[in-house]
């Protein structure tokens, strides 16, 4: 498992790396990115079992 001060080590990197401005950018981009990966999964599952609400979760 990854412990805190890896998280710590690996923020400051992305920090230095990217620098305080464009890390906001990366973030958007990454949620609208995780967004579209769920809407796709959910439009496959549509595909594939087209009897299911698309408001039902599955049972996890």
């Amino acid at each position: 498992m990854i412990g805190t001060q890896e998280i710590i080590i690996i923020a400051l990197v992305i920090l230095l790396l990217f620098g305080g401005k464009k890390i906001p950018e990366l973030m958007k981009g990454l949620g609208k990115g995780v967004k579209s990966f769920k809407d796709g999964v959910n439009g496959i599952e549509q595909d594939i079992n087209p009897d299911m609400p698309k408001n039902e979760k599955k049972a996890e």
